[in-house]
């Protein structure tokens, strides 16, 4: 087996790095981007008020608490785009096969780009010339594989850069805390805790069996981790433009109850698609297909998001000012474009803590149990019948897990 070489490199701190480039007066001071408001959410805060206990998707009203004199800035998802796209261009030039992650993260693959020159050298210059042309701190590392290289970027944080030999890779992460492994939660780590594993070095000593009994099919990805074992390949990167969906109707009709039921509907139902690609979209297009055919469409740009109440007011506005009443309706359709890559926590500059846990809870059961089990009454159908079961499953299930993620990032 070709041994392979990947590179993994994460913007520090992006959203308050770019803050910075465009007022350096923020340097060096603590810096919050997010909700100012007392039920505001953070999206990224700067090593400065980290030492105080700030941390992403905390509430506004805690952070100040913690950091009573830290800025607040709103964020500016035009001005992130912009820069990451900058960091892309540069990355896609110079690269043979490079994934973008998200907003402001890269895998490399540099395999057998050794017996030209050396991959980690090679890695460094790439570092060096994204600083240089962008004045944007960036961390990096070099190892066999996706999981060791992200590892060791977030070890070699702030704004450093990391080697990790081949065969090193278990000493490596041997001493790190189980917290350190990508994807393992708050929840997955305190289980750990509980068990007296506080250690990759404790986890990877524990027989695949037990983990599996413990944790299911997750457990053997925890041990799998714990081993340094990932095959997982560096997926090339291709930029989807945009996302849509339409619906064409049995029969033309003019009724406004049943025509924003089904808008709401498909603007939710994409809204979603768009959160699990990790996609955020700044242009909203509605369109209308009329009895005779007639098709006629409407678009408005707003800053990058997926949030659902964003975009299905942005849709209900543009349908209000398309819809022709005097004529019948045959189809009507939604499409999100200008997509960019990003993660959906950074929807939180104004998101109050009840619509993030809302949100939050509403895109873990439709991941769960499909995406028809729960939606926003006014979408359903049969609206004014809301049915006994939903209703009981919602305060089963809904309302606990809104409590018991009350400080994770927001979905919508």
């Amino acid at each position: 087996m070709i041994q392979r070489t990947i590179l993994h490199m994460d913007l520090d701190s992006f959203f308050v790095s770019v803050e910075r480039l465009k007022n350096p007066a923020l340097i060096g001071k603590p810096l919050i981007i997010g909700g100012s408001s007392g039920r505001g959410v953070v999206a990224s805060c700067s090593y400065e008020t980290r030492k105080f206990g700030v941390h992403s998707a905390m509430p506004s009203r805690l952070a100040k608490r913690l950091c009573p004199e830290a800025i607040f800035i709103s964020g500016d998802m035009e001005g992130y785009s912009k820069y990451s796209n900058l960091v892309t261009e540069i990355i896609n030039e110079k690269s043979p096969t490079y994934e973008k992650a998200s907003i402001d993260e890269f895998y490399v693959d540099l395999t057998g780009m050794d017996k030209f020159f050396g991959c980690y050298k090679w890695a460094t210059e790439l570092r060096h010339t994204i600083t240089e042309e962008t004045g944007l701190p960036i961390s990096m590392a070099v190892a066999v594989n996706k999981l060791i290289s992200k590892m060791g970027t977030s070890e070699a944080k702030p704004n450093g850069q990391k080697e990790i030999p081949a065969g090193e890779e278990k000493p490596f992460i041997a001493p790190l805390s189980v917290k350190k492994i990508p994807m393992v939660g708050e929840k997955t780590s305190s289980q750990l805790f509980s068990m007296g594993v506080k250690t990759i070095k404790t986890l990877r000593e524990i027989p695949p069996k037990y983990l599996e009994a413990e944790f299911g099919k997750n457990g053997l990805v925890l041990w799998n981790k714990a081993n340094a074992i990932d095959n997982s390949p560096v997926e090339p990167y291709h930029e989807q433009k945009s996302v849509s969906t339409e619906r064409t109707f049995h029969e033309d009709t003019t009724d406004m109850v049943f025509l924003n039921a089904k808008l709401i509907s498909l603007t939710e139902s994409l809204a979603f698609e768009l959160r699990q690609m990790e996609k955020l979209t700044s242009c909203v297009t509605v369109k209308i297909r009329y009895s005779d055919f007639n098709t006629l469409t409407m678009q408005r740009h707003l800053p990058y998001t997926a949030s659902d109440p964003l975009l299905i007011q942005t849709a209900k506005d543009l349908f209000a000012k398309l819809y022709d009443k005097r004529m019948s309706i045959r189809m009507i359709g939604i499409r999100f474009s200008h997509l960019v890559n990003g993660s959906p926590q950074i929807n939180l500059f104004e998101d109050t803590q009840e619509m993030v846990s809302l949100c939050q809870a509403m895109d873990w059961i439709k991941n769960r149990y499909g995406t028809e089990l729960i939606q926003r009454a006014i979408a359903a159908e049969d609206v004014l019948k809301p049915k006994p079961s939903l209703i009981n499953y919602a305060e089963k299930t809904v309302k606990p897990f809104m409590m018991a993620s009350s400080r994770g990032p927001a979905s919508c």
